[in-house]
Parts: structure tokens; C-alpha cells; sequence
């Protein structure tokens, strides 16, 4: 990896730590496509361990609103889903995977964008934990549909209870990736060197994210995303 790209791929992480850090969501929507792009031997597994130490951070700033039975629900659909994401990383070939972070990188920003305001049963929770188990497992991209489900609650809310449900389902799909022997020294190699940025960018979160619209930086991710995603198509 050159220096320009690595210094490309760094600066996708701070902006994109920042804001997670402050929206609670959009990490893996920016950095995904650029890894896929630059750097696509790091998906999933180097953009998942970047994402643990983010979360977590999240999740212990904001660890008194967290929504607990909401949290356990999803995580049991995320439990199902690793599975099928786990199935799809082993079948596909890197072009219909790029194809597939594209287009779930698209199809996930637009109905972001779109859903109406609703509030989330059992049912719902679950579901949104099998979608992101799937598609995080498989292309590191897991927020929208946890998003979905918590983007008309109070924003330390949804940043807490997303936080903590990413850092268990990570945890998940890192260990089912390593038991298929798809987890390397050099995908934490790579994620490694890009924590400094990732803590830059979690650091100015801290200092903005009770100050900073959440609403104008999601539609932000959410536009760059599709424009991202777009391009990433048209590539592969």
C-alpha cells in the first residue's frame, strides 16, 4: 500500500470516526466503499476490528441511555444473520462482493433516507439484527437497519444502543470469519495502523457531539454513501 493511499484510506477513518462519533452511525458507510476501492483485501475483516474499539468507546460515553431490551432482541437476530453473511463471503468472488457492498451501501442510504417515523416491536428489533448480522458479516456495513429502527429516537439513545449492539455483533462475525480462516496478521496489522486516526476522530466527536445536528451530518453520509456506492457499481 502507497503512502498517498494509506494517507487517503486514513483520512476516510478520522472523518468517519468523528461522525459515528457523533451521529452514532456512518462509519462503515464511508470507509467501506473506500476500502473496497483502495484496499479491498481489508474487507470486512480490518474495517470490523476498526470498528470495536470505536464502539466501544461510544457505548461507555453514553452507557445510561442504552436501550437494554432492545439491544438483547437485535442481538439475538444478529446471532442468525452472522451465519448467512458468513455463507455469502465464502461464495462470492471479490467483483460480485464489491457489487454487493454497492449496492447494499445504495439500497440501505436510500431507505434510511426515506423511512417514515415509526417505533420499533420485537419483531422489528430482531430483524434488523438478522439484516446487519448478514451484511456486516459480509461487507462490514451493518448500520442502516439498526438506523432505521432507532433513527426517530433521542440521539444519545440511538448512539448508545447501536454502539453496544455493533460491538457484540462484531465480536460475532470477527470470531466466526476466524474460525473460517479468513482472519490474517495483516488485516490487524492494517487496522492497527489506522487507529490513531480512528482516535482523532473519536476525540472531536467528544468535544461536538452534543453541540453538532446529528440530522445535517447523517443526511451528509447518507448522500456520500450513495455517491460512494455509485461509484463502486460502475467499478466493478
Amino acid at each position: 500500500m502507497s503512502f498517498a493511499v494509506f494517507a487517503l484510506i486514513a483520512t476516510g477513518v478520522m472523518v468517519a470516526g468523528f461522525v459515528q462519533g457523533t451521529t452514532g452511525v456512518g462509519f462503515a458507510l464511508i470507509v467501506a466503499p473506500i476500502l473496497a476501492l483502495l484496499a479491498p483485501e481489508l474487507v470486512p475483516v480490518s474495517l470490523l476490528m476498526l470498528m470495536m474499539p470505536l464502539n466501544a468507546y461510544v457505548a461507555w460515553r453514553e452507557w445510561g441511555e442504552l436501550d437494554r431490551s432492545g439491544a438483547t432482541w437485535i442481538t439475538v437476530g444478529r446471532s442468525l444473520g452472522t451465519f448467512g453473511g458468513l455463507w455469502l463471503l465464502t461464495t462470492l468472488t471479490s467483483s460480485f462482493l464489491n457489487i454487493l457492498i454497492g449496492a447494499v451501501t445504495i439500497l440501505a442510504a436510500v431507505a434510511t433516507l426515506i423511512a417514515p417515523s415509526f417505533t420499533p416491536d420485537r419483531r422489528a428489533l430482531v430483524a434488523a439484527g438478522v439484516v446487519t448480522g448478514v451484511t456486516e458479516t459480509a461487507t462490514g456495513i451493518g448500520g442502516p437497519p439498526l438506523a432505521l429502527v432507532y433513527q426517530h429516537q433521542g440521539a444519545a439513545r440511538l448512539r448508545a444502543t447501536l454502539a453496544f449492539c455493533f460491538l457484540v455483533g462484531q465480536t460475532m462475525s470477527l470470531a466466526m470469519l476466524a474460525m473460517a480462516g479468513r482472519v490474517s496478521a495483516s488485516h490487524f496489522g492494517a487496522a492497527l495502523m489506522l487507529v490513531p486516526a480512528l482516535a482523532v476522530g473519536a476525540v472531536i466527536s467528544r468535544l461536538t457531539h452534543d453541540r453538532v445536528g446529528g440530522r445535517p451530518l447523517r443526511v451528509f453520509v447518507l448522500l456520500f454513501a450513495i455517491v460512494s456506492g455509485t461509484v463502486l457499481l460502475t467499478r466493478s
